[in-house]
């Protein structure tokens, strides 16, 4: 297995090891959960441009890669809608993540959509190339993420966020990264259409 291959690898695992650190409840388990994640998103950037520039893409690469991505976007909003009320208490009572049930849902039914258009021109020898508005998409989600916990940890270091101010700045973020993700798939599926037979 080729070094790209390992960096996805590695970022598949990272997952329930993040989820450990949201979940568990010891000392600055937020600020445990930020750098498993941050290292994840890492991983991301890095073995997509060591595959290309050393000439290592495989097919391992190809199906892994958007898998992990998704995996961990997923699982991240996941677990924050799941904990958002106790979130809101830590952060400020007037503050809100705006992670909820709506955003995962809308992100889970994009995913599913993407990966089911791979399936369908896989069948007729077409690979669905990630295009910039997919890139842009997971980078924005992830750095959405990553200030949330990022605000997180700062309680635990006794830095208290302001509410309002707070609640503004992750409702824009939560919400770009929804219509990125609904804009995205749109692409996707306007590009690939003409390979799914309705008749």
């Amino acid at each position: 297995m080729n070094l790209p291959n390992k960096l996805t690898l590695m970022r598949i695992l990272l997952v329930p090891v993040f989820l450990v650190c949201m979940y568990v409840q010891f000392p600055y388990h937020y600020t445990a959960a930020l750098i498993v994640f941050a290292a994840a998103s890492i991983t991301d950037a890095l073995d997509g441009k060591i595959a290309r520039s050393r000439n290592l893409v495989t097919t391992f690469g190809k199906f892994a890669d958007p898998l992990a991505d998704k995996i961990l976007v997923l699982a991240a909003f996941a677990a924050m809608a799941d904990l958002s009320k106790g979130f809101e208490l830590m952060l400020n009572a007037d503050c809100s993540l705006h992670v909820n049930g709506i955003v995962v849902t809308i992100i889970a039914a994009r995913e599913f959509m993407v990966s089911g258009l791979r399936l369908v021109t896989a069948e007729k020898g077409v690979v669905v190339a990630a295009g910039i508005w997919g890139k842009l998409k997971t980078a924005f989600t992830m750095v959405t993420q990553v200030v949330i916990l990022l605000c997180l940890c700062l309680t635990e270091f006794g830095i208290a966020a302001i509410g309002g101010v707070m609640s503004r700045i992750f409702f824009a973020l939560v919400w770009i990264s929804v219509a990125l993700t609904v804009i995205s798939g749109a692409v996707y599926l306007k590009g690939y259409w003409k390979y799914i037979d309705m008749k």
